[in-house]
C-alpha cells in the first residue's frame, strides 16, 4: 500500500511558532509567509516565507488585537488592521522613517473585510460596502485613493497570481463580482452567479466563502466551487463545479468533477492538478481537467485514480524535551485543525508547520491501467521524463501479446510533443533570423519540459537495453524498433542514424539478412553515410553488404570520395577510375592515391594503365600534346 501514495507532503515544511493564548498565527496568501504574532507584536513578530531570505522578524507597539498582517510585495511596507475601520502602514524600506501611518476607509459607516497588495505600493480594502484601491506614499506617509466601488460585500477571495478579487454579492451570496488589477489600473469584469442546490425561502445567505476557491490550471483562472449534496436534490453525491473566468467576455461553467461521496472537503492545486482532501475518509482525489472521459457527457470529469491518502509523515521532535533516540512523532493527517490555501499549501497552525502538498508519479503507473490515459497524463506533469521512460520500458517488459497497438499509441503520443515542441523551435530560429517585423511581439524561445522525449532518449533509456534482452522474440522487437521509426515518419520528424544502425545491429545478431536487404531494397531504411559504413563492416558476415553499402553511398551523390576509397580499399581501382570518370571528378583527383593502389596489387599492366590516365589528363589540363612513353 505504501508505494500506492501518489500525495506527500513536502520533506523540508516551514516551522513556526505554533498557535497559542500568546501568539496568534496569519498566513499572507500573496507572499506565502506565516506570521506568528506575540502579544499584538509587542514581544515579537517572526514571519517565514518559502525560504530563508524572506524570513523577517521585529517588534511593534501592542495597539489592540491584530486582525490582518501582511507585507507588500518584497517586504517594503507592512500593513496591519487591527480595527473594522482603518490599516496601519509601517515603512521597512531602508532610509525611510519606520514610524506607523494610518488610512481609514473612505465610505461612511462602512466595515473594513480585509485588505489584499497588488503591488509594492498599491493596496485594496474590501469593505462590507465596497472596495478601495490606494496608492501608498513609503516617504510621505500617506496613502491616495484611486478608485472606489460601491457594492455589498459578503466575503471575499483574493488570486494573486493574477490580481484578481472576487466579492460575494446579494443576500444569498451567490452574485460573484470580480475585478482586475494591473499597473495601478482596476477593472471591473462580468459578474457571474453560481447555480446552488436549492433557492431559501426566505432568501438567506447560502453560498459560504469555504466552498470557493480562486486558482490558475493550465494558465486558465478559474473558480471553484463546492456543490454539496442536497437531501431534496436527485444527485446523492458532491461535486466540484469549475467556473472559467476571463478577463474579458463572460464566465462560463467549464468543467464538473464528480466526487461520489459527501462530507467535509478540501481543495488544493498541484501540479495542475485539482486535489479533493475528503476529511472522514482521510483520503484525497486527484482530477486532471484536460482528460476527456470517453463515456461522460463533456467536461464531466471522474477522478483520475483510486482515492488514496497523502503518505505518512512523521514529526521529528525538538527542544529541551527531544531525547535522540526518541523515534519521530506520527503527524495526524487530514486533521480538523489543517488550513488549505491555493494553490497547494497545508498549514496546521496548532502545530507549528506550513508543508507544500506533492504529487509523486511513479505510484501512479500502476494505478492507472490504461496506458493511453497514463501517457496523456504523465505528459502534463512536470517531472514526467524518467517516469515516462520507465512505462515504456515496462511496456516491452510486458511481452508481446496484443501489446503492439498499445507501443504505437504511446510512442505517437511521445512524437506528437516532440513534434510541436521542434516546430515551436524552428519557428523561433526562423523569427529570429528574420527580424522582428513590425506590430507583431517578441517571440519567446520555446522552453524546452520535461515531456519532450526525443530520440537519444528513448534509444539511451528504452531501445537500445530493450534489443539485448534474452528471451524476447526477435520478431517482437524489430516491429517495435519499426514501429518507432514509422511513428517518426508519421510526424515528419527525421529518424536519427543510430536506430537505423540499432536495427541493422538486431537483424544481423538474428541472421535476418533477406529482411534486412527488403529494408534497404524499399528504402525503409533511410540513405545515409554513418548507415553505409556500417553495411561496409558488414561484409565479412553478409558479402551482399558490400554493393548494398556503394549503392547507398551512389544515392547519396555527396559520398563519391567515400566510395573511391571503399573501391580502392578492396582493389578496385579500374571500378573507381571509371566512377570517378561518370562523376566528373577525374579532374581534381589524386593521382598518388589511385597509383599508391594499383601498385599494392602487383599488376603493372594496371599500374601502367592507371599513370596513362591520369598523364593524359595532365597533359589535357596544359593544353600539350600527349607524351608518348614508347617512341618506337
Amino acid at each position: 500500500m505504501a508505494e500506492e501514495h501518489y500525495l506527500e507532503l513536502s520533506e523540508n515544511p516551514v516551522q513556526f511558532e505554533h498557535a497559542s493564548s500568546v501568539n496568534n498565527v496569519f498566513f499572507d496568501e500573496a507572499n506565502k509567509q506565516v506570521f506568528a504574532v506575540r502579544s499584538g507584536g509587542a514581544t515579537g513578530v517572526v514571519v517565514k516565507g518559502p525560504d530563508d531570505k524572506s524570513s523577517v522578524a521585529f517588534r511593534m507597539d501592542d495597539k489592540g488585537e491584530v486582525k490582518c498582517i501582511k507585507f507588500s510585495i518584497g517586504n517594503k511596507i507592512l500593513a496591519v488592521q487591527r480595527t473594522s475601520k482603518s490599516v496601519d502602514f509601517i515603512n521597512f524600506i531602508p532610509d525611510y522613517p519606520h514610524t506607523e501611518f494610518s488610512q481609514e476607509c473612505k465610505t461612511k459607516n462602512a466595515n473594513i473585510l480585509g485588505f489584499c497588495w497588488t503591488n509594492w505600493n498599491e493596496v485594496v480594502f474590501i469593505t462590507d460596502q465596497g472596495i478601495e484601491f490606494y496608492q501608498v506614499f513609503p516617504d510621505k506617509r500617506s496613502l491616495k485613493l484611486l478608485k472606489s466601488q460601491s457594492i455589498n460585500v459578503n466575503w471575499y477571495q483574493y488570486c494573486p497570481e493574477t490580481a484578481v478579487i472576487l466579492l460575494s454579492t446579494t443576500v444569498q451570496g451567490n452574485i460573484l463580482q470580480p475585478f482586475a488589477f494591473r499597473n495601478g489600473t482596476m477593472s471591473k469584469m462580468s459578474k457571474f452567479e453560481i447555480e446552488l442546490p436549492v433557492v431559501p425561502k426566505p432568501a438567506k445567505l447560502s453560498l459560504s466563502e469555504r466552498d470557493i476557491a480562486m486558482a490558475t490550471i493550465y494558465g486558465q483562472l478559474y473558480v471553484m466551487y463546492l456543490k454539496h449534496h442536497s437531501r431534496t436534490a436527485n444527485s446523492p453525491s458532491a461535486e466540484v463545479v469549475l467556473y472559467h473566468l476571463s478577463r474579458e467576455g463572460s464566465c462560463k461553467k467549464s468543467h464538473v468533477l464528480k466526487l461520489n461521496t459527501t462530507g467535509k472537503f478540501a481543495l488544493n492545486i498541484v501540479d495542475n492538478l485539482v486535489v479533493v482532501h475528503h476529511q472522514s475518509s482521510q483520503t484525497s482525489l486527484i482530477f486532471d481537467i484536460k482528460l476527456k472521459e470517453p463515456d461522460c457527457a463533456l467536461n464531466i470529469h471522474q477522478p483520475v485514480l483510486p482515492a488514496r491518502s497523502i503518505h505518512p509523515y512523521r514529526i521529528p521532535l525538538s527542544g529541551p524535551a527531544a531525547v535522540p533516540s526518541q523515534p519521530p512523532v506520527p503527524c495526524q493527517l487530514y486533521s480538523s485543525s489543517w488550513s488549505v490555501f491555493q494553490p497547494d499549501i497545508i498549514i496546521s497552525a496548532s502545530e507549528g508547520y506550513l508543508w507544500y502538498l506533492q504529487v509523486k508519479l511513479p505510484p501512479t503507473v500502476n494505478l492507472l491501467q490504461d496506458k493511453g490515459k497514463l501517457m496523456d497524463f504523465l505528459l502534463r506533469r512536470r517531472e514526467c521524463k524518467m517516469v515516462i521512460l520507465s512505462v515504456c520500458a515496462q511496456i516491452l517488459e510486458v511481452g508481446e501479446k496484443g501489446s503492439l497497438p498499445v507501443v504505437a499509441t504511446v510512442f505517437d503520443k511521445l512524437n506528437q510533443v516532440y513534434k510541436d515542441y521542434l516546430e515551436a523551435e524552428q519557428s523561433y530560429t526562423q523569427a529570429m533570423e528574420s527580424g522582428p517585423s513590425r506590430g507583431s511581439a517578441a517571440q519567446k524561445r520555446p522552453v524546452r519540459t520535461q515531456a519532450v522525449i526525443d530520440q537519444s532518449d528513448m534509444y539511451t533509456h528504452v531501445l537500445s537495453s530493450f534489443t539485448e534482452r534474452k528471451g524476447v522474440s526477435h520478431k517482437f522487437i524489430i516491429a517495435v524498433l519499426m514501429e518507432y521509426i514509422r511513428s517518426l515518419n508519421q510526424f515528419q520528424i527525421t529518424v536519427q542514424h543510430y536506430l537505423y544502425e540499432l536495427v541493422i545491429k538486431t537483424l544481423v545478431q538474428h541472421n535476418l539478412f533477406y529482411m534486412l536487404h527488403q529494408f534497404l531494397q524499399y528504402h525503409v531504411l533511410s540513405d545515409s553515410k554513418p548507415l553505409a559504413c556500417l553495411l561496409l563492416s558488414l561484409e565479412s558476415t553478409y558479402p551482399p553488404a558490400h554493393q548494398l553499402s556503394l549503392d547507398m553511398l551512389k544515392r547519396l551523390s555527396t559520398a563519391n570520395d567515400e566510395i573511391i576509397e571503399v573501391l580502392l580499399s578492396k582493389q578496385q581501382v579500374l571500378g573507381a577510375l571509371r566512377f570517378i570518370r561518370s562523376v566528373g571528378g577525374h579532374d581534381n583527383a589524386s593521382a598518388r592515391k589511385f597509383l599508391d593502389a594499383a601498385q599494392q596489387t602487383g599488376d603493372q599492366m594496371l599500374f601502367y594503365t592507371v599513370f596513362r590516365s591520369f598523364q593524359q589528363r595532365n597533359q589535357r589540363l596544359r593544353g600539350s600534346p600527349a607524351f608518348n612513353p614508347d617512341p618506337a
